[in-house]
């Protein structure tokens, strides 16, 4: 890389502290410019900064990080200096004015750290997790991704296929020397039928590290006027959706984010579902509730308790629970009848059995916690490629009419599609999408 480049780190002035990152071949040249000399390594030093004419702009800290020992494996330097908007913009002005200098990119400095070998792309998948964590469960998770916990796992599975490839190559290659094992069959075969094994156990758990990053889907759904939009609400604390006694008032899918016991959970209010519609707009809004309900992980059947023999809209199944709604309408004997059967009784109104739902929906949350201490594939794209290298195993493994050349050819492939999961093979039109995530100066 020739150029050298130059980012607000630290967030949105102002602030008490602003972080101004440079990294590239020519910050050494900048920080002498800048402040006259370079900090001994790693070393905070206190100094004034001035432009290439001399003029003040600012006093703070200095910090050197030579490469490769640094974030992005390229010489390194920050610049910690007051947090006003006018201190940052006359730094990074001086910056800008200084040959072979540009502002940074969003997630450039990550990219430079990817490019230069510094992380692999579950690492930089695990920070970008990590920078817009929102719970204390995605906290963790991220932080075991960036920390390196999926590239370990990864990395091993790679080198178990390049054994295996390897042996097969020995064997053919020199069949006729004494020193080379006979069988590879014995000696790989089983190995690949181990590893086809812990992928498959690894991508039953695929849906949980989905779920911690995206939020825990609960869709609200039910016939119109049964309490659905007031629930959200109530349960959001806050008027997020429009409650009235008009059938039809919902027609979109409304969504509330909340931490629930650690984990994000995402509320969904959807469209009433009735038969005797002939509204456009609400039978297309019909259709998403019942698409929603569809890929929701937890599905709330809300029912009026106060109207007799209501049917269920939604057919029963283990992830749906029938709410009874609007219990402040029934008599106390009536609603501890309720309270016995299935389901759970609650009044939005009053807020009575709020608690009882609340912890139904934090039920469903314990599968979650217990597998927090795993690790899991965390985005789909990582699901994807390791059914695909799980479906080459498959072939490898199974198909023993295959002539060997064939069956080594299937083991490349599982090993290329492993490779894209961390970045070693043929990624480079995943990374504009990846980086794009980061915000500038990261």
């Amino acid at each position: 890389m020739s150029e050298t480049i130059f980012a607000l780190s630290s967030g949105t002035v102002p602030a008490g502290v602003a972080v101004i990152r440079i990294s590239g071949p020519g910050v050494r040249f900048g920080l002498e410019t800048l402040i006259g000399y370079v900090p001994a390594p790693r070393h905070a030093t206190m100094c004034a900064i001035r432009d290439e004419e001399g003029v003040l702009l600012d006093k703070g800290l200095a910090l050197y990080f030579p490469g490769p020992h640094s974030f992005t494996g390229d010489d390194v330097a920050e610049l910690q200096i007051h947090g006003s908007r006018a201190s940052v913009q006359a730094v990074l002005v001086a910056l800008g004015r200084l040959g072979g200098y540009r502002a940074a990119e969003p997630g450039e400095f990550t990219r430079q750290a990817f490019v230069n070998g510094k992380m692999d792309l579950t690492e930089v998948e695990g920070l970008s997790d990590l920078l817009l964590a929102e719970t204390e469960a995605q906290r963790r998770q991220a932080l075991s991704q960036a920390g390196g916990g999926l590239k370990s796992l990864y990395q091993d599975w790679a080198r178990r296929l390049t054994h295996a490839r390897a042996m097969i190559e020995a064997e053919l290659d020199f069949s006729d020397e004494d020193d080379i094992p006979g069988s590879v069959s014995d000696q790989i075969w089983s190995d690949m039928q181990a590893l086809r094994d812990d992928i498959r156990k690894h991508l039953e758990k695929a849906s949980y590290g989905e779920i911690v990053r995206t939020g825990f889907k609960v869709a609200l759904v039910g016939p119109p006027n049964v309490g659905k939009s007031s629930l959200l609400n109530r349960l959001a604390d806050r008027d997020a959706a429009i409650v009235s006694d008009m059938p039809g008032t919902t027609r979109d899918i409304v969504e509330v984010r909340m931490d629930l016991n650690g984990y994000l959970v995402t509320l969904q209010d959807t469209a009433g579902l009735r038969d005797d519609s002939d509204d456009a707009i609400e039978l297309e809004g019909m259709r998403r509730s019942r698409a929603v309900a569809e890929a929701a992980d937890l599905v709330l059947d809300l029912r009026d308790a106060s109207v007799c023999d209501q049917p269920a809209i939604l057919d029963a199944g283990p992830k749906t629970i029938p709410v009874w709604t609007k219990t402040d309408k029934l008599s106390v004997l009536q609603t501890e009848a309720l309270a016995r059967g299935s389901g759970v009784a609650i009044s939005s109104k009053n807020g009575a059995g709020l608690d009882r739902l609340i912890s139904t929906v934090l039920e469903r949350l314990a599968d979650l916690e217990s597998h927090e201490s795993e690790l899991v594939p965390t985005r789909s794209r990582h699901a994807a490629l390791l059914r695909s290298a799980d479906s080459e195993l498959e072939t490898a493994v199974l198909d023993g009419i295959l002539p060997i050349e064939v069956r080594a050819e299937h083991l490349r492939r599982a090993a290329d599609h492993i490779g894209r999961i961390t970045g070693k093979v043929d990624v480079e039109d995943l990374l504009g999408v990846i980086f794009a995530e980061f915000c500038v100066g990261k």
